[in-house]
């Protein structure tokens, strides 16, 4: 048996090399195949030869400097922080326009939102550029050409000082940012530049205070009965005096919905009869909004009217301090406010005046009537504003985010409808200067739109 074996070991091994046919015929030799053609076909002239690449592009690392040039001179790439959101809620995110959060794992279904085309320029990164060089090289495997990692990262970014946004200064209380002193006296907690969310609590815009030797005067009740109450503890913190008056800039929820807490603790609530007849018109649908978004948060808030009103200006002195309350004409809404404190040259505008955010356009905004309502606020001649969004600040800085802004879109507008053209066109205006502004995404279009429709027929 080992015998028979070992000589077909033997056979299989000498005709390793031959056919199948071949071990079933006649002749040892190998039948060789007609060649009908060349295998390898001459070249021709001038014929390019395609090659499919066999080694991985190389992936294009930048850092901070780099990244900084990049989007200050290029409005159209798309810088994307893909770390998770909780990360974001308590560590911040890059502040400027072009910035988004896709996470690594959503990277592949989510960068077509952003990245409208395969040769957009796209920039990722992450905290330590550990989880960016793979959404990078996954990126460029799907076939985007402009793809470059910020190797840096962002914990370099916010230690060089650079613009961070933060989703909640306070997380261990309500306010978005707790109240600093202006001048004295006067203090304001600054919102969050962006549209009132769960995590700010619907405290997207400025709760001001004035202290006096005879009470103190709220501007603006806050976005909920919570957000009021914690107001009123910050307040406690700068002095025992009691709150008397709280002041209504307009009728919106982060303005009127901490009224009733207020007026639980003694407070004369003022407003402009325009805002009292919203309340009584939409105070209903103005909570329910509300509600949507703060769902838990919006716990003991009730709508009520305010106790006073007036149209042009009301003046008040409490204590030693004069104060007045004008209506100085349409603005965002035809029932916005502003309180001016003549000795001091300190104007808080409400939300006629707009800083490090961009202002909306709602439908019944008249910008041409805004416009002209700025010459008034120029010929008071504040030496210190407190807008109804953004830090406190100066008229120049102001002026630059509300009226230059709405000069400019009234401008291109107007050269769109005397060209004959229509909404495409009007879309299609050169915002991008002003794309590093709070709100950017979610206005730029939305207010190019509706100051089309309104001067498109005026």
């Amino acid at each position: 048996m080992r015998y028979l074996l070992m000589i077909t070991m033997a056979f299989i091994v000498t005709n390793v090399n031959a056919s199948f046919s071949d071990w079933f015929s006649g002749s040892n030799k190998r039948a060789i195949p007609a060649i009908e053609k060349p295998i390898v076909e001459p070249i021709k002239q001038n014929q390019v030869i395609q090659q499919t690449p066999t080694a991985k592009q190389p992936l294009i690392n930048i850092n901070t400097e780099e990244l900084t040039t990049i989007l200050d001179n290029d409005p159209s790439v798309v810088l994307i922080d893909v770390r998770a959101p909780f990360e974001i809620k308590y560590t911040g995110t890059i502040k400027r326009g072009q910035n988004v959060n896709v996470m690594r794992g959503w990277i592949e279904t989510q960068i077509a939102d952003h990245a409208k085309t395969k040769d957009t320029p796209v920039i990722v990164y992450c905290g330590r550029n550990i989880r960016s060089p793979l959404a990078a090289r996954t990126l460029m495997n799907m076939g985007y050409t402009n793809v470059k990692n910020y190797e840096e990262g962002f914990v370099t970014w916010k230690q060089e000082l650079n613009p961070v946004w933060v989703a909640d200064y306070e997380p261990e209380n309500i306010l978005y940012k707790t109240p600093v002193e202006v001048i004295e006296n006067v203090y304001t907690a600054v919102g969050a530049t962006q549209p009132y969310t769960y995590e700010n609590s619907n405290h997207n815009n400025n709760l001001s205070f004035i202290v006096t030797n005879d009470g103190v005067l709220l501007f603006n009740a806050g976005g909920s009965y919570l957000v009021a109450k914690a107001m009123h503890e910050e307040i406690k913190k700068v002095t025992q005096q009691p709150v008397r008056y709280v002041v209504l800039e307009n009728s919106q929820g982060h303005a009127i919905l901490g009224a009733d807490y207020w007026k639980q603790q003694g407070a004369i609530i003022i407003a402009h009869k325009e805002a009292d007849k919203e309340i009584v018109a939409k105070g209903e649908a103005i909570y329910l909004r509300a509600l949507n978004i703060q769902k838990d948060k919006i716990i003991g808030t009730k709508v009520i009217r305010p106790d006073v009103t007036f149209d042009k200006k009301f003046d008040l002195t409490l204590g030693n301090t004069k104060i007045k309350l004008m209506h100085i004409g349409p603005s965002h809404s035809p029932d916005d406010i502003q309180l001016w404190l003549p000795k001091e040259k300190l104007l808080i505008s409400g939300d006629t005046a707009f800083n490090e955010r961009m202002l909306p356009v709602f439908p019944h905004t008249d910008i041409a009537a805004w416009i002209k309502t700025w010459d008034k606020v120029e010929a008071l001649a504040p030496e210190f504003v407190i807008p109804g969004h953004g830090e406190p600040t100066d008229l120049t800085t102001v002026t630059k985010f509300t009226k230059g802004y709405l000069v400019y879109m009234h401008n291109k507008v107007e050269e769109v409808l005397d060209n004959d053209g229509g909404l495409v066109d009007a879309y299609n205006i050169d915002q991008s200067a002003y794309r590093d502004w709070g709100t950017y995404r979610e206005l730029h279009r939305q207010n190019v739109a509706r100051i089309f429709k309104q001067m498109e027929f005026n």
